[in-house]
């Protein structure tokens, strides 16, 4: 008889629609546990934080983010650009700090990098606030004149165009084109003798 094993504390109450337990390769899918665990790994500065309550957690906000309520979203953006821009006031004042070229051309560099994040984030909020209506555009065609074919059995298919041998004045650059329509092109003009040969 096997021991009963028991789940970890740090596992979380999760169930599968079945209601079974997830297999952990199925706990390893779910975006929240995965969200959950990075949080824990990244989030030390708040202590120790309970996994379960954590995944749980998420769970109520991504159902929350998938019914339409993008509030919390929206902080977390608002939050994310002031951070960047306080990132990139440490970061040029660190940099204005330095005697050396080489570490003032990293830090100015971090700093750049953290402001056009701070950009793309705001930008990113905006979106959110004010989503770009859609447009729907027909396509303006300035090709003039085209050919379509769409499988008419009827013709024969086209021959590779034959040219007849360089003249004799072909050394002076020029070449003469044979006098004689190609097979092809008698074909088309008249399918009655195509028909013969």
């Amino acid at each position: 008889m096997k021991p009963k094993q028991t789940k970890p504390a740090d596992t979380p109450p999760t169930t599968a629609p079945k209601g079974r337990a997830l297999e952990p390769h199925e706990l390893l899918l779910h975006p929240e546990a995965q969200a959950g665990v990075r949080m824990v790994e990244w989030g030390k500065f708040a202590g120790d934080a309970n996994l379960s309550v954590l995944v749980h957690e998420m769970f109520v906000a991504t159902k929350e983010v998938k019914a339409g309520n993008l509030g919390m979203l929206e902080r977390m953006l608002a939050a994310q650009a002031f951070s960047l821009d306080t990132m990139f006031t440490n970061l040029a004042r660190q940099a204005r700090l330095q005697d050396g070229l080489p570490q003032i051309q990293t830090l100015t560099g971090l700093a750049f990098k953290a402001q056009a994040q701070c950009r793309a984030t705001i930008e990113a909020l905006a979106e959110i606030k004010n989503p770009k209506a859609a447009t729907f555009v027909r396509q303006a065609n300035i090709a003039h004149q085209q050919q379509v074919n769409n499988g008419d059995a009827a013709l024969p298919a086209p021959a590779p165009a034959q040219l007849a041998p360089p003249a004799p004045d072909a050394l002076a650059g020029t070449w003469k084109q044979a006098s004689e329509p190609v097979p092809a092109m008698r074909a088309r003009e008249n399918p009655e003798s195509s028909k013969a040969e």
